[in-house]
This record gives C-alpha cells, structure tokens and sequence, in this order.
C-alpha cells in the first residue's frame, strides 16, 4: 500500500489517518433510524458530574484527570471543564482524585461529591527548580531519545485489556453536523514489544446531518485507530523514525508539576534544511525517571499539496481540498509506578475550493478516546481476526443512530459540549419530524 510505504519512510501519521470527500446530494437528510438498546438494565452505578476549574480565574480546565482512588476507573473533563464519573454503587468508600498538569491534584472523598454541580477549583502548583545536586539534563535530543528507548521500565510491560470511550465530530467552520461515538475494548500488548494492539468495537452510535454539507460526505478513515496510533510510547515510529528522528532540533523550553514530579517542556522542531512536512510541538517529560507524561505536536504543513496527498483519500473532481491544521495530542497515566496511555485526540481542519462556487468551504474533524477503565489480560488472548476492527475501519458506517440517555448504561464517556448536546437534539428533532412526514410514527 502506498501510503503505507510513505509513513513508514517519513514516520508520519498518515496511515489510517485519511478523509474521504464523496460527493453527495444536497440538502437531503442522510441518518438511520434511531437506535434503541436493547437491554434493560438496572442502574448498577452512582453518577457524578461536575466541573474542574482554575482556583484563582475561575477558568474550567480542559482534559483534567479524574479518577477513583486504588481503581483504574477514571475519565477527563470536556473543553468546557464539565466531567461526569460514573462508580459502581458496591464501592462507597475511597478518594477522587483530580489532576492537570502545571496543579496540585485534589483529593475529595467520596461520600462528600454530589451527584450533580460539584465544583472541583485546582491550585496552580510552585515550579521549583531541582536542587544544584540532582542531576539536571543538558541534552534536550538525548533526553527524549533516551525516554523513547525506555518504554519497557516504565510502562505497562503486560497485556492488558482497556475499556475507552471513543468520539469523532465533524463541523461545517462552526455547525457540528456530525457524531459518532462508540465504546470500544483495546487489547493492549505490552509496551516492551513492537505488536500492534487488537481493538474489539462493543457499542457505537451516530448522528449526521449531511444536508450541512453542501454537496459533499465527509468520512473519517481510521476511527479509534486514529487516536490509538498518537500513543507516541507504543508506536515511536509514527512520529520519530531512526532516520527522521535527526530531521529535529530538540531544546529546553522550561519547566512544570505533575503530582509533585518535576515535568520538563521540551520543544521540538524540524530543522530548517528539510522541506518534508514533519511536526512540531512539546514533549513533557520526567527527566529524572526518563518518562514522557504527555505530547502536544502539529503538522508542519510547508507545502499543502504534498499534505493534501497524504490525508486526503478521495474528493470532488471539481474541487481541491487541502489541510490547513493537523494537530495531537496524547497523555499518559500513572498506576502503582507504571504508566500507560490516558488519553489522545486528534484534529484536522481541511478547505476546500469550489470550481464553480465564489467562497470555499471549511471542514474540521475531532476525534478523542479515553481509557475509562482496564485490567490485566491474564490469559494474553485477543479476538479472533474477524471480530477486530481493521485500521481501515470507517465508523460513521458501523454505527446505527443515537440512543437514548442510558444507552452506555455503567460506561464513563466524555461529556459532550453544550454545542455538541444542541447539534444532536436538533438532528433529533429533524428524524421525529422527517419520521412523521414519512407516514411513519414519530420515535
């Protein structure tokens, strides 16, 4: 496969990651019945909700980790600060921690948080520098090569089976006209080795309205693979081969805390002298332990032809489309000394121009997955070939249609932001009305 070939020669992260634009018909509603599930079960959980937010602006806090004491059940918040925790009623004792890089992590009991509008404010936390007889690093390149070749001290170093909460939304510049969302369980292999992870889809749902579209359908190839693949730690040569690796310049940007651990930021860049598009952005790395915590990083799109040629699969004859915006994110987590992946997103912001049309179009797509729980896979098994998803996987036509409110039952999921919540009741409100149109009884 010949984009294959091209991420394994350049380390670039293109390989599942691909948009299809196909033509559509404008104006037409293209969405499935809405989806019932199909048990009924009993609420086996307590469901807690809140925001996490600056003590001293008040500002909510994006992605922050919460999670319950001694469990690996734990979820973040939404770009709107806004989390939801969902805990197993037998558990009525322990502590949730709350923690963001750059803040202290708050612990509050959990007999004390109600079930809803807990305000949960973080302090920021005294970047002190290390004492003149630790240690300090002097090469940022070497650090980062050296945290890279330690997967295997200090990650999960068995196989594990993760539960993660996965959603992709697609938006016309500021209209939301598409989600999907599904719960999926990641087979994790260890991170000593170099097998690829095995992902078993569990429950999904969509909603799309493609009449936003204009006359083209917008597909996001890849699907939780997207986001999976950002795990840096797992799968180094996506973003730094042997070969590209040398195409950086790595230096020291300062420093910052994450649970008492002195975190150093340190920007990476490619060099002048290469013209191939590669990333830049910050690793967050332990530097005395030689752990990278978290990575925020884009694509350097210098020549937008060539970017375009990679992450664009298919598209109108009568347009161009390009990217102008690709970026990630990952984070990892930390249990009993052992660090594993958190979470990821991924987005792409796309143009395109129109032959026959005065003013272009602007496209972008999210897609995020959290690991909400996980255990250990004692047996090593994963599923057979036929019940994994490929990498080639289109999600938008997996899923059926959106659920009701208890549709993922006892699962944490991510909280939808209050645009996103509007844009489904509406498309909602638009099936009732195109169901009742259609002779059909409305749902």
């Amino acid at each position: 496969m010949k984009e294959k070939f091209i991420h394994i020669k350049t380390g670039m992260l293109v390989a599942v990651l691909q948009v299809l634009f196909l033509l559509g018909t404008s104006g037409q509603l293209w969405a499935t019945s809405m989806f019932q599930d199909m048990q009924d079960q009993e609420t086996t959980f307590n469901l807690y909700q809140g925001t996490v937010s600056d003590s001293q602006t008040n500002k909510p806090l994006v992605l922050a980790n919460i999670s319950l004491e001694n469990t690996n059940i734990t979820t973040v918040s939404n770009a709107e600060g806004v989390f939801s925790l969902k805990v197993p009623k037998e558990i009525t004792e322990g502590k949730v921690l709350f923690s963001f890089l750059g803040y202290r992590t708050t612990e509050v009991p959990l007999v004390q948080l109600k079930e809803n509008k807990n305000k949960i404010a973080l302090e920021t936390s005294a970047i002190e520098l290390p004492e003149v007889s630790l240690a300090i690093p002097k090469d940022a390149k070497a650090l980062v090569w050296e945290t890279l070749n330690r997967r295997g001290d200090n990650y999960f170093d068995e196989p594990t089976i993760m539960t993660a909460f996965y959603r992709e939304t697609i938006k016309k510049r500021r209209k939301n006209v598409s989600l999907s969302e599904a719960v999926v369980n990641i087979y994790k292999t260890p991170y000593n080795n170099d097998r690829r992870d095995a992902v078993e889809l569990y429950k999904s749902r969509k909603s799309t309205d493609y009449s936003k579209l204009d006359t083209v359908v917008l597909k996001l190839q890849g699907g939780p693979f997207n986001t999976l693949f950002v795990d840096m730690v797992k799968y180094p040569q996506y973003i730094f081969t042997e070969d590209t690796f040398e195409d950086y310049n790595f230096s020291f940007e300062n420093y910052t805390r994450i649970n008492n651990k002195l975190i150093y930021v340190i920007n990476f860049k490619q060099k002048e002298t290469i013209t191939a598009p590669l990333y830049q952005g910050k690793l967050y790395i332990d530097g005395e332990n030689k752990i990278l915590t978290s990575a925020v990083f884009s694509l350097n799109i210098t020549d937008k032809e060539e970017a375009a040629r990679l992450f664009v699969r298919k598209k109108p004859a009568r347009a161009n489309v390009w990217p102008t915006d690709i970026a990630y994110r990952v984070d990892y987590r930390e249990k009993n000394g052992k660090w594993y992946y958190g979470y990821s997103n991924v987005l792409l912001v796309f143009k395109i121009n129109w032959d026959d049309k005065l003013f272009n179009s602007v496209y972008s797509m999210t897609s995020e997955m959290a690991i909400t729980d996980w255990e250990k896979n004692v047996s090593g098994d994963i599923p057979k070939f036929k019940n994994r998803l490929k990498s080639s996987v289109i999600l938008s036509d997996e899923a059926t249609g959106f659920a009701d409110p208890d549709f993922w039952g006892e699962y944490n999921i991510i909280e939808p932001e209050k645009s996103i919540e509007s844009a489904i009741k509406k498309i909602q409100r638009q099936l009732r009305r195109s169901g009742s149109d259609n002779g059909k009884p409305a749902k």
